[in-house]
């Protein structure tokens, strides 16, 4: 992981662009990379239902029953969007990279650099320490949650069994996500095993660590990133953090809401593209902006190392690594991904990282294949 030597400004100010070639592209290749990007639109309905008044997150994870009920705010969004920076500057650039929209599970990305600053500050001791031991609760006392660390949460394995703001482990159990997933039997109970042994994606367990989080720094989540991350790396005023209905809780006599990590049944992160875009550099920058340590290099590194029950995930980040591999892109690539498809994604190898906003999922391998085939 490399620090360029130019840091992009705050919102409103100009950003400095870098001519395709100089930038090591062939203009004509990556123009086509980015065309096929716009041609390649989301199949999802602009207003995030459907005629029928369907949510696009229970069609698309065949949810129905006792928790499909939407609890947080949703907003219709924007058209095919996107970014491309080289050493930060300005590559290419084609929509509305502005536009605030949602941006679902990308969320979960932001949770892990959340993660990092409460062990960077020493809120958290060790990621394979019971969570049970610095957050107080009911959370964590069963025989089967007792023993769930920061690790198990940070991994999606912590095989955490309840309910939390109205929504049960159990909507997600047998969950199947990406291009052909099949989630004939989401939803259906299934045997729980030991903690860190299984890899689940299930947004359920993800809005807990959240929870827990929030328990450590006892201040809402999207004040802490706002003053320790957002504001530093020049972000807009415009990006909000919207947490359910449900989900308001009273910490030192505050009511403060907790926050998911993404937009399953509403409410997750709303963010324009280019604030993204920061994010994404910095972690590719390895915590680093400009003069600024904002987070740990360790953090960074634990972040985009493979786990042990999944070999293309990280820490809330997804890996080309592991058997999920593809031998045309760099084995150091990440990203972060929402459904929609919305992603952030990089190469801290090459100081590239490339946002894309409302892309069809089927497509997203497609892009990143031709953006990289443009590479001289």
């Amino acid at each position: 992981m490399t620090t360029a030597s130019y840091s992009p400004p705050p919102a409103g100010q100009d950003w400095v662009g870098l001519s395709p070639s100089e930038a090591g592209f062939d203009a004509a290749a990556l123009d086509a990379a980015i065309a096929f990007a716009k041609a390649n639109e989301s199949p999802w309905p602009r207003s995030l239902y459907y005629p029928d008044g369907a949510y696009v997150g229970n069609v698309e994870w065949n949810e129905t029953g006792p928790w499909s009920e939407i609890v947080g705010p949703v907003a219709e969004r924007g058209g095919p969007a996107g970014l491309i920076l080289k050493g930060g500057r300005l590559v290419a650039e084609w929509g509305d990279t502005n536009r605030t929209d949602m941006t679902f599970s990308i969320a979960k990305s932001y949770l892990s650099v959340l993660a990092g600053l409460a062990v960077d500050d020493g809120l958290i001791a060790d990621l394979d320490e019971p969570v049970a031991r610095s957050v107080e609760g009911p959370f964590f006392e069963s025989e089967q949650n007792r023993t769930i660390t920061w690790r198990h949460l940070l991994t999606q394995a912590s095989e955490w069994r309840g309910e939390i703001f109205g929504k049960s482990d159990q909507v997600d159990h047998n969950r199947q996500i990406g291009p052909g997933a099949d989630n004939s039997r989401k939803g259906q109970l299934r045997e729980m095993r030991s903690p860190g042994s299984f890899y689940e994606y299930n947004d359920v367990r993800v809005n807990l660590l959240g929870w827990c989080l929030l328990q450590r720094f006892r201040r809402p989540l999207p004040e802490v990133l706002r003053e320790r991350i957002m504001d530093p790396i020049g972000a807009s005023p415009d990006w909000r953090w919207e947490g359910y209905e449900t989900s308001w809780v009273e910490i030192d006599g505050k009511r403060i809401q907790s926050v998911p990590g993404g937009g399953h049944w509403g409410g997750g992160l709303f963010i324009g593209a280019r604030d993204h875009a920061r994010f994404g550099l910095l972690v590719a920058w390895g915590g680093v902006w400009g003069e600024r340590r904002l987070l740990s290099r360790q953090w960074v590194e634990a972040m985009l190392t493979p786990t042990a029950t999944l070999g293309n995930y990280g820490l809330l980040w997804w890996l080309n690594r592991g058997p999920a591999v593809r031998a045309n892109v760099p084995e150091t690539a990440a990203f972060a991904l929402g459904a929609g498809t919305n992603a952030i994604w990089l190469d801290p190898a090459q100081d590239l990282v490339a946002v894309l906003r409302w892309i069809d999922g089927a497509s997203l391998d497609g892009f990143v294949d031709r953006m990289l085939a443009a590479r001289r």
